[in-house]
């Protein structure tokens, strides 16, 4: 009977020093967290009225607006050149037309606040009315 109570706390013994021990060596360790870091960062920022903007290269900076080209090769091609939902394709006249025929204000305007199945500012909310604007004249420029 003896023996058995031997066995056992020596299992016993065995089970907790493979803890202490597993566990203090884990600790020691380095261990590189750069994976948990990239996995919790902030997918996003919150900008405020009046702050100064972060660019982060994507909107108008230093360098001035965007060019039409570089907004609708960003923001409006790929609507805009199969004609996604009705928008109208790039430089096609029986598309632009009907639209055009309200004036370029209302064609602005429906480009800034959105339209149908087309989005405030065409998704590119970091755009200036006069990058919109370009890019409308892009769109039409071969009319």
């Amino acid at each position: 009977m003896n023996v058995l109570k031997v066995v056992k706390s020596s299992r016993v013994f065995v089970a907790v020093l493979a803890l202490v021990v597993g566990g203090a060596s884990a600790a020691m360790v380095p261990q590189d967290n750069s994976a948990i870091k990239d996995r919790i960062a902030p997918i996003g920022k919150v900008k405020l009225a009046g702050a100064t903007p972060d660019t982060g290269g994507s909107s108008a900076g230093a360098s001035g607006p965007r060019s039409g080209e570089a907004v609708y090769n960003r923001f409006c091609a790929a609507c805009h050149t199969s004609g996604v939902l009705g928008s109208p394709k790039i430089n096609n006249a029986a598309d632009w037309e009907p639209r055009l025929a309200q004036g370029m204000d209302t064609v602005l305007k429906h480009a800034i606040e959105g339209y149908n199945a087309m989005p405030a500012r065409g998704t590119c909310n970091d755009c200036s009315d006069e990058e919109i604007q370009a890019a409308i004249d892009y769109m039409t420029a071969e009319i």
